[in-house]
């Protein structure tokens, strides 16, 4: 599935749900559900600073696509960051790289973070295609 079918995959989910509010309970319930970042990737060697929670992104590029982790002790900033890192993994870095993570304005989520929220998410989402950016061959260029 591409970046854009996931997109409208995601957005057709959610468009049942009356309104961002009722979207962001979705997606805080979604993270109560994920399973932990394993304790020995919780390191500040994988931890994204400037956040005011602890916040860990983890990458990873296997069989020429990236794969993002993400864990927090904030549950809405695990939700956020979790939803991105989801979205984009399992991508190669060129299709990461043409895809900006648009949808989160469509769902109405950007709207209601604080500036801070939302400063995080921009790092979440600055790592992701920083790593991707890495990852692509030097001839691709």
């Amino acid at each position: 599935m591409t970046l854009p079918e996931k997109q409208q995959r995601l957005l057709d989910e959610l468009a049942p749900l009356a309104d961002s509010q009722a979207r962001l309970a979705w997606l805080v319930d979604r993270a109560r559900s994920q399973p932990l970042l394993p304790a020995q990737l919780r390191t500040d060697a994988h931890r994204i600073e400037g956040c005011l929670s602890k916040l860990w992104f983890v990458p990873e590029f296997r069989d020429g696509r990236c794969w993002f982790q993400a864990e927090s002790d904030s549950l809405f900033v695990k939700a956020t960051a979790g939803l991105l890192c989801e979205f984009y993994s399992g991508e190669t870095p060129g299709a990461i790289l043409a895809q900006e993570p648009e949808f989160l304005r469509r769902l109405g989520f950007s709207h209601h973070l604080t500036p801070h929220r939302r400063s995080t998410l921009d790092r979440v989402w600055q790592k992701i295609r920083d790593f991707a950016a890495h990852q692509v061959p030097a001839t691709a260029s």
